[in-house]
């Protein structure tokens, strides 16, 4: 992730839990908390509701990747915490793709010309 740190600590994901805004869909749960620094932070969370760790794992893998490839679309200053549903389990790379991208236009995070290049 070049412009992007990872969310590790259990603090930093309940500080942005705490105080973010959340939007979701039915892939995911999105929360984001301004940070004040000119990254952003993002980090993942697949519960063990979601399947077993290969699930997990892969669910991990596809999120992860939906942003490295559209990371320079999201403003920066940001700590996104993304969180599976269960109905990722079965869902594609371009499934989980739409919904991580929705989100961020749900939260008014992605910058709106980059959306037009993204359809085509």
């Amino acid at each position: 992730m070049h412009f992007s740190e990872s969310l590790k600590k259990n603090r930093d994901f309940q500080n942005v839990y705490r105080n973010g805004k959340s939007f979701a869909n039915r892939l995911l749960v999105m929360y984001v908390l301004e940070n004040g620094s000119e990254k952003n932070r993002f980090g993942i969370s697949v519960s063990k509701k979601v399947g077993n760790s290969v699930v997990r794992h892969h669910i991990t893998r596809l999120l992860r990747e939906s942003y490295r490839l559209h990371e320079e679309m999201f403003h920066s200053g940001w700590d996104m915490a993304v969180i599976a549903r269960a109905g990722a389990k079965n869902a594609s790379y371009h499934e989980i793709k739409s919904a991580l991208l929705h989100l961020g236009r749900l939260h008014k995070i992605i910058i709106e010309t980059e959306k037009k290049m993204e359809s085509d």
